[in-house]
């Protein structure tokens, strides 16, 4: 059985193809970031959002040592500002949830801007289209957060969505889990 973040980025993977537009919603290290550029090819484009300055510069690092800088537009800002997403229909859509790996833990992501995110997102997504949400709750606000987004995606229109709910249950330490909705 694979990890969330890998089941995530295999569902994007046999969703996406070269030449598509895409969204890192949050960028942290660029980890997602640079899977995203390989999966889009040279003549698609990742667009990555994050609030701290400090996951911009590591993600900078990570698609420049990647030979991928051409291909990514980098926003150090809220994924909630919808005039910063781009124009176009959107093939996927990667969501972290949680904190910065290395950074600031108590910079983390919020139940209230993730579901404005995400609204964005869904009314961006192109038929066929993909979100993953890999959700860690071990923070303070995170099951809340968790909550949050679950509701949202249940009350999708199944005639329009399919979602997903992916998780270990056995685990201790609060194991991530993955969300992840398909437009139809």
């Amino acid at each position: 059985m694979k990890k969330p973040l890998l089941f995530a980025q295999e569902l994007v993977k046999n969703t996406v193809k070269e030449g598509e537009i895409v969204v890192d919603a949050t960028c942290g290290n660029g980890h997602d970031t640079v899977f995203l550029a390989q999966c889009v090819g040279a003549k698609g484009h990742v667009y990555a959002f994050d609030i701290q300055k400090e996951a911009i510069i590591s993600t900078e690092k990570r698609i420049k040592s990647a030979g991928v800088q051409e291909r990514v537009t980098l926003k150090n800002v809220s994924h909630a500002k919808r005039e910063f997403w781009p124009q176009e229909p959107l093939a996927a859509v990667m969501f972290n949830l949680g904190y910065l790996p290395g950074g600031d833990h108590a910079i983390v992501t919020k139940a209230e801007s993730t579901v404005a995110a995400l609204q964005i997102a869904i009314n961006s997504l192109k038929q066929g289209g993909i979100i993953t949400l890999v959700v860690y709750t071990g923070h303070p606000g995170g099951k809340e957060e968790y909550q949050a987004v679950r509701d949202f995606c249940t009350a999708l229109p199944q005639q329009d969505f399919t979602v997903l709910e992916y998780q270990f249950i056995n685990q201790i330490n609060y194991p991530p889990l993955l969300l992840a909705v398909k437009r139809l």
